[in-house]
């Protein structure tokens, strides 16, 4: 992604609301002038997660969390900057303007990107054209049919249809301006033989329904297509390869029409097709999501947590499903996700159960889903001779091996006597058997492997705040020589970033633009200034903080020059020369001290 103009960054966040953009994820209620929450970022009992609607800044006075609406969607949804700019961008119909260099890998990257997705989108519109209009088209339609996947419902899930022809589509991108190397790297034409990717290539996709896999903001990034035969030895199932857009463990089908249905149920139900999380969805059940295959990656289950704190598995009534939801386990529980288990009938899948019982009977088998644990130990311990004292302490290891990946200790404890009662086993033997869980994660700023910013002494923070919010007293210290005097102290890094930029104190979406540019530890010391009491004469406490600490920097020079003063052999023009210093350096420092510093208290 190339640069993005500040002008268009302060453009973005003034078309988003803070309080909007957040309260879409979760809850907020308001407390006075302010919003709160329980914080998203750490456990919490007591709210101490603020948004400020004056300011459009976030704080989380708990953990330390905070900055603009970019950084909030960024450590919410696990996105790099540029993500979370276009998905801001897009929410509030803003174009994303970018500054390109002249050429650079960062360049090749974005163009290519740009072009997958382009061809991606035409070859949606491509293939949906086929399913609805072709002749090759209609066992297709017929079969969608037949699956209660009418006409309006192919539109809003842009279905459509691979003909079963060799080349039909690697000619028809040849057409549309699309050069073979592109076409390639889009995963939608593979080459006869791998080891000659100039060579002949053919059609991915060939006789298949074709259902586009977007990422989170809508962009078509792949595609998995159906067979129509099912006595075909095809597989039934077949996804585009990994590509610069695509990476098939780190996406959940459905998910950009389904995450406002996840964050208001808090719930996920998670099936294993696209047909069935269509027909789920079409239903009136929006909180559904399928993976890309049929167990969770680590990606997906902490992707999915951002939206909810419990899954109930609908895995299809076989033991495909019934190993697919052991599989998705332990990703599942190294997020911290509670799992319950909806049992399906024999022979059934989602799809088949409510088109056949209906929408109340699904949601009833939902409502009284199992906790998987509760399903998983009697599953196994049916299938083991607990009276063999050798079977009993094989499958006791065997479950806790699961149990010990259980990150709560509340749930981990609450699952051992589950397995201890059922199994007939001593607590304290049982605990033996356990491992030590993974390492909590921690603060966010340690999750990403960021360190917290050093906290600045007062008189830089008061500083910092007043040349944020004041713009008089912004004026005054930009007025001073301020540069030099900041590179004499300790710490004030980041008060020199803050006089260092054109940011405007009256406008919020100047202030997270300037935020964007900072750490992550220094964006949350700003977002906490943000919601600090501002002094009523803001004027003088600048003027008065900006003595101190030139006082300061004085101070620490005649230390230095009396300190050097005590050397041994200096010449008589170096110690002339230092004993004037002192002289100039005391004197100013009693002219400093002569005007009383402004202070005020910690607010």
């Amino acid at each position: 992604m190339g640069n993005i103009p500040s002008q268009n960054i302060e453009q973005i966040a003034a078309a988003n609301d803070i309080v909007e953009v957040i309260g879409s994820y979760f809850p907020l209620k308001r407390a006075g002038s302010a919003f709160k929450a329980l914080c998203p970022f750490h456990q919490e009992k007591t709210p101490s997660f603020t948004v400020s609607p004056q300011r459009q800044t976030f704080h989380c006075f708990g953990c330390g969390a905070g900055g603009s609406v970019f950084r909030f969607v960024m450590d919410y949804e696990h996105l790099d900057f540029p993500a979370a700019v276009r998905k801001l961008a897009a929410r509030a119909g803003v174009p994303v303007i970018e500054e390109r260099g002249l050429g650079g890998d960062d360049d090749r990257q974005h163009e290519t990107r740009r072009t997958l997705l382009q061809l991606h989108a035409e070859a949606t519109e491509w293939f949906h054209e086929n399913l609805l209009k072709s002749k090759a088209g209609a066992p297709a339609r017929d079969y969608l049919k037949r699956r209660g996947i009418d006409r309006r419902i192919a539109h809003d899930w842009q279905i459509g249809f691979a003909p079963d022809s060799w080349d039909t589509f690697l000619k028809w991108a040849i057409d549309r301006g699309y050069r073979r190397p592109q076409i390639l790297q889009s995963g939608l034409i593979k080459p006869r033989d791998e080891t000659q990717p100039d060579g002949d290539a053919y059609d991915r996709f060939r006789g298949r329904i074709m259902f586009p896999i977007h990422n989170d903001v809508g962009e078509v990034i792949a595609f998995s297509g159906r067979v129509l035969d099912q006595e075909t030895e095809a597989a039934k199932y077949l996804n585009s390869p990994e590509t610069p857009l695509f990476r098939k463990g780190r996406v959940l089908f459905g998910l950009h029409k389904t995450k406002r249905g996840l964050i208001e149920a808090n719930c996920a139900i998670v099936c294993e097709g696209q047909l069935d999380l269509i027909t789920i969805f079409e239903a009136g059940i929006t909180n559904v999501v399928a993976p890309q295959g049929t167990a969770f990656t680590e990606n997906q289950a902490r992707i999915l947590k951002r939206f909810v704190n419990e899954v109930v598995l609908c895995f299809d009534a076989d033991t495909a499903g019934q190993k697919a939801a052991e599989r998705s386990l332990d990703a599942l529980l190294q997020n911290n996700l509670i799992v319950r288990v909806a049992e399906m009938p024999a022979g059934e899948d989602p799809d088949s159960m409510i088109r056949k019982r209906g929408r109340e009977e699904f949601e009833k088998r939902v409502a009284e889903a199992r906790d998987f644990f509760d399903s998983w130990i009697e599953h196994e311990a049916a299938a083991t001779d607990l009276d063999s004292l050798g079977a009993k302490m094989q499958l006791a290891r065997k479950l806790a091996e699961t149990v010990a990946r259980v990150q709560d200790p509340l749930m981990r404890g609450e699952v051992a006597n589950k397995v201890t009662a059922r199994l007939g086993v001593a607590r304290v033997d049982f605990e033996r058997l356990l491992s030590k869980p993974a390492r909590d994660r921690g603060t966010p700023e340690e999750s990403r492997g960021e360190a917290m910013a050093p906290t600045p002494s007062h008189e830089v923070a008061m500083l910092c705040l007043l040349a944020l919010r004041h713009p008089e007293a912004r004026e005054f210290l930009l007025a001073q020589e301020w540069r030099e005097m900041l590179g004499q102290t300790p710490d004030a890094e980041i008060l020199g970033r803050v006089l260092g930029t054109d940011l405007r104190p009256d406008d919020p979406a100047s202030i997270n633009a300037f935020m964007t540019g900072l750490p992550t530890g220094e964006e949350a010391l700003v977002s906490s200034w943000m919601l600090q009491k501002m002094p009523p004469n803001g004027l003088e406490v600048a003027r008065g903080w900006w003595n101190g600490l030139r006082q300061a920097v004085v101070r620490r020079q005649l230390q230095i020059a009396e300190g050097r003063m005590k050397l041994p052999r200096l010449t008589t023009g170096e110690a002339v020369n230092l004993q004037k210093q002192i002289v100039d350096l005391t004197e100013q420092l009693r002219e400093l001290s002569r005007f009383s510093s402004v202070r005020v208290l910690d607010t």
